[in-house]
């Protein structure tokens, strides 16, 4: 199913990436450092998990200071996008309401649905 890329998805796409840069930057550091010694290594085979792991609590700390702006753009257009679907969704009940209130002064007895 093909999903049409609107303002919301290319904002949210745009903070994904770049979250994922960072995190792929850390990555690169840490396994510089852990290969050069500077950082100990993991205990036995995990190695690979430590490095990533650290890479992580490193990159989310950064993410959050340096995509600050991203971040705050990128909410205010899923705002934007629920704001609007509540205020759809107020439309309909108010007009559902309408139909049923003007029925019942017809003197006509509710649908059920």
């Amino acid at each position: 199913m093909f999903v049409p890329l609107t303002e919301e998805w290319i904002e949210m796409l745009r903070y994904t990436l770049m979250r994922l840069g960072v995190f792929a930057a850390c990555l690169l550091v840490v396994w510089g450092l852990v290969y050069s010694g500077l950082v100990p290594r993991g205990l036995g085979d995990s190695n690979g998990m430590w490095v990533v792991l650290l890479a992580m609590v490193i990159s989310a700390p950064i993410s959050f200071v340096v995509l600050r702006k991203e971040r705050d753009r990128a909410s205010v257009k899923v705002v934007e996008r629920v704001d609007r679907m509540k205020a759809g969704l107020a439309a309909n009940a108010a007009q559902e309401d309408e139909a049923d209130d003007a029925g019942r002064s017809k003197g006509q007895a509710p649908q059920a649905s």
